[in-house]
C-alpha cells in the first residue's frame, strides 16, 4: 500500500514538473528587443521652416536612421520601452541650400499598453518623453548661426508586432516626437525651429 502511495506521489510530482516546464516554455519572457530602420520626416523638413527675413528659411533635411529599443513587460499589457540610437547628423538648409550639419542624440522613454487576445497580431499604444542633446551646435553658416543644446518633448506612439513564433516577430512603429530648438544668428535669437519629427519604423522584434 505504501509503495502504491509513494508511486502515485512521485508520479504527481513528475506531472507537475512537466506541466511547469511546458508552461514556462509556452510563456515568453518579460524582455523584448527590437531593431528598426526609421525614417524621420521633420515638420520643417522640406517646407515651412524658420524665417530669417524675406523668403530665407532654415529647414532640417529628412533622413533614415537605425534604431534599437529594449522593452520590459510588467504585465502582459503594460510595458516600458527605451528607444536608443547613436548621434545622428542632421543637414540644415538655409534658403534651400545646405548651410551646415548638427548632430543629435535623441533617446526616448515610453510607457506602453499592449492589446492581447488577437493571436499573432499584437498592437500597442504608448506615450513618453524624448530628450534630445544637440552636438556641433555652432556648425551652421560657418559659425555665424547656432542652435540650442537640448530639447525635451512628449512622444506619442502607435505600432504593432506580428509574431512569427513565440520569440520572433515583425514590427511596425509610428511616433510623433515634440522636438524644437532655438536658432541664434550673431548671438541673437532668430526664432525657434520646430522639428517635431514623424518617425516611421520597420524592423524585427525578439521576445525573451
Amino acid at each position: 500500500m505504501c509503495k502504491k502511495v509513494l508511486a502515485a506521489a512521485l508520479m504527481s510530482v513528475g506531472m507537475l514538473s512537466v506541466a511547469n516546464v511546458q508552461a514556462q516554455a509556452a510563456d515568453p519572457g518579460p524582455f523584448m528587443v527590437r531593431a528598426r530602420a526609421v525614417y524621420l520626416g521633420w515638420e520643417n523638413g522640406q517646407g515651412g521652416g524658420l524665417p530669417l527675413g524675406g523668403d530665407t528659411k532654415v529647414t532640417a533635411q529628412n533622413l533614415w536612421i537605425p534604431e534599437i529599443d529594449l522593452t520590459y513587460f510588467f504585465t502582459k499589457n503594460i510595458a516600458t520601452e527605451l528607444v536608443l540610437t547613436y548621434p545622428q547628423d542632421i543637414n540644415v538648409n538655409v534658403g534651400g541650400s545646405k548651410a551646415g550639419t548638427i548632430s543629435a542624440l535623441p533617446p526616448s522613454l515610453m510607457l506602453q499598453y499592449h492589446f492581447t487576445d488577437l493571436g499573432a497580431f499584437k498592437p500597442y499604444v504608448g506615450v513618453g518623453v524624448n530628450y534630445t542633446l544637440f552636438y556641433k551646435r555652432d556648425n551652421i553658416l560657418g559659425g555665424a548661426a547656432s542652435v540650442s543644446n537640448s530639447s525635451v518633448g512628449v512622444v506619442g506612439q502607435l505600432g504593432f508586432d506580428y509574431m512569427i513564433d513565440k520569440n520572433w516577430g515583425v514590427n511596425v512603429d509610428l511616433k510623433y516626437i515634440q522636438m524644437a530648438t532655438n536658432v541664434y544668428v550673431g548671438g541673437d535669437k532668430a526664432g525657434t525651429l520646430n522639428l517635431n519629427p514623424l518617425s516611421v519604423g520597420l524592423g524585427v522584434s525578439y521576445r525573451f
